[in-house]
């Protein structure tokens, strides 16, 4: 299985898109400070995932988010999770 994640920022509610054959362990690669990109806003939560079979899929899934139209998607998507962060 190949993976499609969101993970937000604990810190600064940053969100990261990416995808992986091995979730748990990317996710600890993010909190460990592995990833460049990811560093400064350690530390990192799952919020979103999604299962492909194949990896060009999964690759073309993750391509999608990251483009302004898929943001939009993943905020509708999780609306019910954001709205309940903006009422704390």
């Amino acid at each position: 299985m190949y993976y499609v994640y969101i993970i937000e920022s604990i810190k600064n509610s940053e969100l990261h898109i990416g995808y992986t054959s091995d979730l748990k362990k990317r996710i600890r690669e993010h909190n460990q400070g592995e990833n460049e990109s990811t560093r400064r806003y350690l530390p990192w939560q799952p919020i979103y995932y999604e299962a492909c079979l194949n990896m060009q899929d999964a690759k073309r899934r993750e391509k999608y988010l990251k483009t302004s139209q898929g943001r939009r998607l993943i905020k509708r998507r999780l609306k019910e999770y954001f709205y309940s962060k903006r009422k704390k």
